[in-house]
This record gives C-alpha cells, structure tokens and sequence, in this order.
C-alpha cells in the first residue's frame, strides 16, 4: 500500500517489471513512508497566520514525518518478507497512524492557503496537500478498516499460487480438509479443487506467480500457455469485495481533503491541474500510438503464422496469454519467434547469464558497477547485509521487485527474488535507479524526498538501462559478437521495442481503468467488462478465454490490490528517452541515439547527479530542466531512438491489414 509521497517507487519496473516494479509503494519503492506536517496548536488557529508560524509548523511535521516514516518503513519489510497474519497487523497499524497523521496534517495546512511565503516553505505545503495517495477517513473506524484492506489485498496477492489438479491434496496433511490456492481463491476448473490425483501418479506442486511467469516466457504450447494464464488470473476474484470497499473508503478520505475523488489527488501530483494532467498523457499517447500500431501489427501477423488463423484473425486483437508475459505488457519473451534477421550476433543474454553461473548478487553488482562508473559512491555495506535477493523456501514473500530506503538513513534496500535472466537484469538496473535517486536526496526535508515526479523516479533506472547497449554487453562477456550493420541493429531495436513501445498501452489504460472507477464512471459490476474494454482499445489485447464479471483481472496485477499508481510507469517510459538523449550529448556521444551508452562517463554522470540531488524540492518541469534544457516532456526522444525501426516496420507491414 502507498500510504503517501516519497516514500519510493516500484518496480520490476513496472511489471513484474517489473518493476515494480518498477514501488511507497509495493511496486515502486515498497518503502511505506508519511509526508506530512504536525497539526498548529489550538492557539494558533485564531489568529491571522505568518511565516513563521508556517516555518514552524512545516519543522513539526518533518520531525513527525521521519517517526512515522521509520516506523512504517519497518512494519512494511517486514510485512512483505515475512507474510503472516500478525505481520500483516503490525503493518496495517503503522499505516493507519501514518493516515491519521495525514488527514490531520493536510487540513491543518489550509491554515496558510494564500499566505506568502519563501519558494521552499510554500513548495513543501504544495507537496503536503497531495502527499498521500490514499488518504483515509476522520472515522477511526473506517481507517482502520481502509489501513488493514490495504494490507490485506498486497498479502492476498503476494500468497497467490495456482494449484493444478492433485496439487493441493498432496500438499494437505493426512486428515486435513484439501488445501486451496492462497488467498482463498477457487482453484480454476480442472485445478486443484481436492481432487486427488490418480493411483500412482505424481502430484504437481502449487504454482507460484515466478513458476507460471516461466511458463509464459519459454512455452510455446498454446494449452501449457492457457492453463499458466487461466492459473493465476483466478487468485483475483476474492480480492474483489475488498477492493470495491477500497475504493470507497479512499474515496470518502478523498473528499474530507477537498478532491473530488481519490483519483483527481494522484492526478493532482503532476504541478498541473488534474484535468490538464489528464489531457496531456493522452497527447504523449497520441505522439507513440502509430509507432505501437506498426509494432503490433507485426507482431500480430508472426504469432498468426505459429497459431493459425483460426485462432488468430486479420483485424483481431491478440489472445492475451501468447506475448510472453503475464500482461501482455512487455513482448520481449517472443522475441525468439520473430527475430528480423537470422544468423545475426545472439542477443541472448540470460543464455549467458546462466552459463556463467552468475548468482544473485553478482547480478546486482553489475548494476552497482555501471552507477560507479559515473562517478557515484558504491552501495553501502548495510544494503548488501539487508537486502533480499532470492526467494525464501520457508516462508511466504511479496516477490514482486521493489526498492527501498527504510526511514531516511540511507537504509538503502532492494527485495527481489533474482533469476539469470536478461529481464531481472535490466530490472536491477531499474531498481538501483531508486537507490541511486534516494541516497542523493536523503538529507532534505522530508516533503521533498521523493522523485521530482513519481514518473522520475520510475524512469531513471531504466534510463540507466538504455545504455546497457551490446558494446557494454560486450565488456560483461554477455554476448560474445557486436551487430556490425544495419540488419544487427534492427535487430536490436525490435528487441528493445518489445519492452519499451510494448508496454505503452498498458501503462497508461491500468491507471484510466481506476481513474472511471474512483469517479463511479465504472461501476462494480462493470470492472471486469471495462477493464477488457480498455485492454482492447488500447493494447488490441483480448482475453484468451471468455471472461465474466465472476472475474477480477485488473486484481491479477499487483498495483492494483497494492494500491501503487500506474501512470508513473508510462511516463518514465518516455522521459527515459529524454533523458538519455541529455545525457549522451554530456558524453559526447556522436552517432545514432539507440548506439549511445554512457556507461564510465563521469561528466554524464555529474548532469545525472544534479538532478537527483533536487528531489522534490523543484517542480518537475524545473528538474527536467536542469538535465534537458527542456520544460515540457517529448516524445521525440523516443521516436528518434527507434526511427530506423519504425520505417522497417511500415515496409515489414505492406499487404497486412494493421489494426484491431
């Protein structure tokens, strides 16, 4: 649950991915922090208020902030490594003080509405009216109620397991009633209902989210790829009902701080109106979509000639479970099926991944290695003696990628459980993005340690990726040749564009589902139906199997029952470009942008610093300045990266009927 503002950002990127795993959050940081002030003394109130009754106001919150933060930064690691009812307690009563706190806080600060003030006491009363992103209800009831239901959805999801038939019966003592799914979900039709497993045979095991995520990223059986699919998707259904009283409560917490919904406060966290911030993701979308339509189209028509065109029409969506990844968000698990050019330099890195028998943490300390290189301070010994790298056998862990500083120490932590593939590896490069972005603002006030926007904190680790180029592949020994022309670098550029122009859709339609949600455009008997509706016009991504309101979808992605925000994801998807693109020009990178890495290049790494430095003490537009020269986010980085693709893509797609 993300209680309030910058307490971190997720990951696994953004998906599983990653993010994130991209994190507060679960998924962008799973640190759980406050951001709030101390509430002014009945004395205070009477009279007309000055400056320095704000100053002072603004110091008890930051001293209450840190309690708080520590606090619930503690319960929450706990809480997610070690997932029982009592973590679970302990973690929902740390968030429930911090929203006390914060209901308490953000109206007190009306107090100093219109008041003059200095440039940072006044952005800091900015920051504190936006600071959470769920904020509770006065009723002490009811946010307890909100505080535990938070807990409890990213426990659900976290337990999730797939029982196939047999499964849960052998996994039952002798005498015991057949074990279920975790999280109380029925187990799908044909799956582990108590069933026992025929004389003889050997029962499978219950499947984990990791286990059915290898499935979909290495089988190429459509039926192996429907049941992982239909598998986990069905972990949702009982997270349902808590998530619809969710969604009231936070709403109602919403309306006691002035916004209409709680889904016109996340858009209120973008130093604009939340309408204008509205109209500007889709102008961003507009720029990318044809890109996306030509990716698709492409393809479409590979997996057609795999599957059939019985199954896969010419102006059809494609069936969900086919793209590698859980939610179709990032393709590059099929790019095997459809490399360009054969015969190229092998772009296998978990290949090389595991014949070099890497374990955990050497895997992180690539990533620490490439952050070095320009000139940033290793990671502290603590981080290393704290973190979790791999998955526990004995006990139950919300695996999903996170990063996090507990308290505001530089308590720096990563929980992720690590496997030799090219993804976790490019996922550990985003998640020490977060690292690296809180060791630098640290020592600020508490109301600015966060990410300019939360689409900065997202973004940075990824565009720290971008320069994990073949050549700096090369100096790893993860691939041993470099692409020497163009069909190489298409090549490339396909495989980069699975992930990246990919997950364009997806990041922007999970956070317009809730957006209808909060404001009661979509109501409960609806979400499953509209959640496939956006899925449809926005990715031309079906379900694989029909799908009722029997069904929670969106419930199967951790932001969701996590409660993390999505839009930040789509936005650093395209900031990482922009910043990219300043960043090779402070290397000196001459050439094309997809070739840049500026991988040792201290003077990047100087215009990297600066930026991170600022926190959340500048409007984003201002932070982006100091890196870019620019005050307003650009697609064009992107397409410039991926021009030379785009036109293979439009001759590729001559004769195919593109669109859905």
């Amino acid at each position: 649950m993300l209680v309030a503002l910058g307490l971190g950002t997720a990951c696994g990127g953004a998906g599983s991915p990653a993010a994130a795993p991209t994190g507060p959050g679960r998924e962008a940081s799973g640190a759980v922090a406050a951001s709030t002030a101390g509430a002014p003394a009945a004395s205070q109130r009477a009279a007309a208020p000055t400056p320095a009754e704000a100053q002072a106001f603004l110091a008890d919150v930051d001293r209450e902030l840190r309690r708080l933060r520590l606090q619930s930064a503690r319960a929450a690691w706990v809480n997610q490594n070690f997932i029982t009812e009592d973590t679970d307690a302990l973690a929902a009563a740390a968030d429930e003080a911090t929203m006390e706190f914060l209901n308490r806080t953000m109206k007190a600060a009306r107090r100093f509405d219109g008041l003059a003030l200095p440039g940072e006491l006044a952005r800091q009363l900015t920051l504190l009216k936006v600071g959470t992103t769920l904020p509770a209800p006065s009723d002490p009831a009811e946010r307890a109620e909100l505080a535990a239901l938070a807990i409890e959805m990213t426990s659900m999801y976290g337990k999730g397991k797939y029982c196939p038939k047999g499964a849960a019966d052998r996994a039952a003592p002798a005498g015991a009633a057949p074990a279920r799914a975790a999280a109380g979900q029925k187990a799908p039709a044909g799956a582990a209902a108590g069933q026992k497993a025929p004389a003889g045979a050997v029962a499978p095991e219950c499947l984990t989210l990791n286990d059915l995520s290898r499935i979909l990223r290495t089988s190429r059986k459509w039926d192996e790829l429907l049941e992982a699919w239909t598998g986990w998707h069905a972990i949702a259904p009982p997270i349902r009902p808590k998530f619809e009283r969710y969604v009231a409560l936070g709403n109602k917490g919403a309306a006691e701080i002035g916004f209409p919904d709680l889904g016109a406060l996340w858009r209120a966290g973008y130093d604009m109106p939340p309408d204008a911030f509205e109209a500007e993701t889709d102008r961003l979308w507009g720029k990318l979509k044809p890109l996306y339509d030509e990716l698709h189209c492409y393809v479409r028509a590979r997996l057609r000639a795999i599957h059939g065109k019985d199954r896969i029409g010419d102006k059809a969506p494609i069936p969900a479970h086919l793209l590698g990844n859980m939610w179709a968000q990032q393709w590059s698990n099929v790019y095997p099926l459809m490399e360009p050019y054969k015969g190229q330099p092998s772009l296998d890195v978990t290949g090389k991944l595991k014949a070099k028998k890497l374990d955990e943490k050497q895997m992180v300390a690539l990533g620490e290695r490439f952050f070095t290189s320009l000139g940033l301070d290793p990671l502290p010994g603590t981080f290393w003696e704290r973190s979790l790298f791999e998955k526990p056998a004995d006990r139950e862990v919300v695996c999903h990628a996170s990063a996090w500083d507990v308290g505001d120490r530089n308590d720096l932590r990563i929980k992720m459980c690590i496997e030799p593939t090219e993804e976790d590896l490019i996922t550990i490069h985003h998640e020490l993005g977060h690292i690296y972005y809180y060791s630098q603002y640290y020592k600020l006030p508490i109301l600015f340690q966060s990410g300019a926007n939360d689409g900065f904190h997202e973004g940075i680790g990824d565009t720290l990726a971008l320069s994990v180029t073949p050549s700096y592949l090369k100096t790893l020994g993860l691939v041993d040749r470099l692409p020497a022309d163009e069909k190489g670098q298409i090549n490339v550029l396909f495989k980069q564009a699975l992930d990246k122009i990919a997950f364009l859709p997806f990041g922007k339609l999970i956070d317009q589902w809730r957006w209808d949600v909060f404001a009661g455009k979509t109501r409960p008997e609806d979400y499953n139906k509209a959640w496939w509706a956006l899925r449809l016009k926005y990715q031309g991504v079906a379900p694989p199997v029909p799908r009722t309101e029997a069904d929670f979808d969106p419930g199967a992605k951790f932001h969701v029952p996590a409660g993390v925000p999505y839009t930040r994801y789509f936005l650093a998807h395209i900031y990482q470009f922009q910043f990219h693109r300043a960043l090779c020009k402070a290397a000196g990178h001459t050439g094309p942008l997809h070739t840049c890495s500026i991988y040792g290049s201290e003077a990047a790494g100087e215009k990297l610093r600066a930026m991170l430095s600022l926190g959340a003490s500048r409007t984003w537009q201002e932070a982006l300045q100091v890196m870019t020269g620019e005050t307003e986010a650009d697609p064009g980085a992107m397409l410039e990266y991926f021009e030379p693709l785009r036109k293979w893509l439009k001759d590729q797609n001559k004769g195919e009927v593109c669109g859905w």
